[in-house]
């Protein structure tokens, strides 16, 4: 399943964030944004038990993210 998570990050550490999500073997794309979320990662898992020990054991710890928005993306 693919999953987009939407991330707020503290100033200052943007391309560092980018840079330890990009090494996560779930990311497949992880790039800074401009508007109300910093960085924008796609990320891909079997399943929706996958994808929060993902969020909750590897992206959320990465220093420096403020907050995140998983959004599930689904096939129209």
């Amino acid at each position: 399943m693919k999953a987009y998570v939407l991330i707020k990050v503290r100033t200052g550490e943007i391309n560092e964030v980018v840079r330890q999500l990009r090494k996560l073997n779930n990311i497949k794309e992880a790039n800074m944004t401009f508007g109300p979320f910093d960085v924008v990662a796609l990320v891909e898992v079997k399943d929706v038990g996958d994808l929060g020990a993902l969020l909750a054991g590897e992206i959320q710890p990465v220093p420096g993210i403020e907050e995140t928005l998983t959004c599930i993306a689904v096939d129209a």
